[in-house]
């Protein structure tokens, strides 16, 4: 099986738990670390799949490797190749199908509760899910649902926080978080978490995070098998 390529676009927003994730189901990978200048193929030939994780530019910036990563989406998508793109990375994918990136209302961040969309893609990407589940967010712009696009969740700080085309899977929301992770974007973010309604302080965020975490974990796996499923010879 060819390996799938997953985005790193800052140094401390790995894949945390998705990495986790495809050394337990044996599926390749490698880090493409954007942070580090490191080039951006042009050949999907030899490629299973693209994972794009978060990050604190906008897709809007005028940065040279957002549009090249665009591209190399619109080439997947044209390749029946799957995608998969947390926060940033789901807006990516997101304009990358036509779709504006914008402001939302509010910045989210911290565990906040996220609803599944009533709706038969809703129902297969995540089977024996509840309709509600604390996930992680961390975000101040949103994506509007592209074209051919089926909305799977929702919440009320942020109203499109996922959706699915086919093999694709892109969302607002991170569910790639391990413990390690969290840790390290409050501790280097501090000065950002102000409470509010929808800004969490470090100490909420921090609170019963090991068992957050697990929970978070198992919602990760349903997804993360579902999209694993459209990758070939898995």
């Amino acid at each position: 099986m060819n390996p799938i390529l997953i985005f790193r676009h800052v140094a401390y927003e790995g894949p945390g738990y998705l990495q986790d994730f495809l050394l337990q189901k044996n599926i390749p990978f490698e880090l493409i670390r954007i942070d580090e200048n490191e080039a951006i193929p042009g050949d999907l030939s030899k490629v299973s799949g693209l994972i794009f994780m978060g990050g604190y530019m906008s897709v809007n910036d005028p940065l040279p490797w957002i549009g090249e990563e665009i591209r190399l989406i619109q080439l997947a998508l044209v390749k029946d190749i799957p995608v998969l793109g947390h926060c940033l990375g789901g807006q990516l994918i997101a304009r990358a199908m036509g779709a504006t990136i914008s402001r939302n209302g509010v910045t989210e961040i911290g565990w906040h509760q996220t609803s599944k969309f009533d709706n038969v893609e809703s129902r297969i990407w995540m089977a024996g899910l509840d309709n509600d589940m604390e996930l992680f967010h961390w975000h101040s712009e949103t994506f509007n649902f592209p074209v051919g696009a089926v909305p799977i969740l929702t919440n009320r700080h942020c109203k499109n926080q996922g959706f699915v085309v086919g093999k694709t899977l892109a969302l607002q929301c991170h569910i790639e978080m391990d413990s390690t992770l969290v840790k390290c974007w409050v501790q280097k973010n501090v000065k950002h978490l102000i409470p509010s309604d929808s800004i969490q302080s470090a100490d909420e965020i921090l609170q019963g995070l090991p068992t957050r975490i697990e929970r978070l974990n198992s919602i990760a796996d349903v997804l993360y098998s579902h999209w694993a499923t459209g990758l070939p010879q898995y």
